[in-house]
């Protein structure tokens, strides 16, 4: 017996007729006849010198020699995978993929695009609006930005956005209220965030810290921050909103946050990349865009009276 490796096309096959087991959806995913993959794994266990299937009427099994394989070649197929689609992003330093939640990509990227492509013409971004976190060195991502209080491992992570949150509302709206407690009268927006396990920040906290109780049932629900900003601009009530989602509206004069106690959020945005991507020329630009495009939310709090959620009583 030889240590030397049966042809690629045999492991290949083989592969494929585990994953699947079955022979036939094996040979459709690559593209042969089941009588060519037949043979190929036919190839691979005269080299081995062991069957590494039972065929049975109308089903296969793997044996002990093909159980003993089939993990090792799946990891192996799927990090050669990962080299080649690395290396071929290597040559294209022109598209740039980034996802991003998809209230952070309409309330936050969006609107700032133009000035990164009139900065950076030859670059062309590709979005990806998800909360699925993606696989960097898998997927076809250049750059993720996803708001969490914990650090990632093994990736290359960079802070550049502490988000906040305080009562906003329409102008309309605003000129009903003169004092903290004068919310409980007006509808309040509230945000579910299901893909958050931990503690978040919402109108119980915010009453608590301003001294006014606990606030009243009801008012409208959402699962996206930019929905319930939307209702807030439209009129239909209170948001507690975040700066995140809400700056743009509140720059435009389309809400407003009478109140200065203001809650920082329970983490922040970060930007993720592979380690050995920081440095090529378009993840960087992009990256050192970010950092000055989130410069100019400083503006925004100006007059806040900013509290630690972990502070507060």
């Amino acid at each position: 017996m030889t240590d030397r490796l049966p042809p690629l096309t045999a492991l290949r096959a083989f592969e494929a007729a585990a994953r699947h087991m079955s022979f036939a959806k094996a040979a459709g995913e690559l593209g042969v006849t089941p009588a060519a993959l037949s043979f190929q794994i036919k190839s691979l266990e005269e080299h081995l010198g062991q069957p590494v299937f039972r065929r049975l009427n109308r089903a296969v099994e793997l044996t002990e020699a093909g159980e003993a394989l089939a993990p090792g070649l799946s990891d192996g197929f799927d990090s050669l995978h990962r080299a080649w689609r690395h290396t071929r992003r290597l040559g294209n330093d022109t598209n740039l993929t980034v996802t991003a939640g998809p209230a952070f990509t309409a309330k936050w990227l969006a609107p700032r695009m133009y000035d990164f492509a009139r900065m950076n013409p030859d670059i062309e971004l590709r979005f990806s609006a998800s909360l699925h976190f993606a696989d960097l060195e898998r997927d076809d991502v250049d750059v993720a930005i996803r708001f969490s209080a914990e650090l990632p491992t093994g990736l290359h992570c960079e802070e550049f956005m502490r988000d906040w949150m305080t009562p906003m509302m329409s102008p309309a709206m605003a000129e009903q209220v003169t004092a903290p407690e004068d919310l409980f009268a007006l509808p309040l927006i509230h945000q579910d965030y299901a893909t958050i396990h931990r503690a978040q920040i919402n109108w119980d906290v915010w009453c608590r810290a301003a001294g006014l109780g606990t606030p009243p049932p009801g008012g409208p629900r959402f699962s996206q921050a930019d929905h319930a900003v939307d209702t807030a601009i439209a009129g239909g009530g209170v948001v507690l909103g975040r700066i995140s989602a809400a700056s743009e509206a509140m720059a435009a004069g389309l809400l407003v946050a009478p109140f200065p106690l203001t809650i920082y959020t329970r983490g922040s945005y970060r930007i993720l990349c592979l380690p050995s991507a920081r440095q090529r020329r378009k993840v960087a630009a992009f990256i050192d865009w970010l950092h000055e495009a989130a410069k100019d939310m400083v503006r925004l709090e100006d007059g806040r009276d900013f509290r630690e959620p972990d502070n507060l009583s």
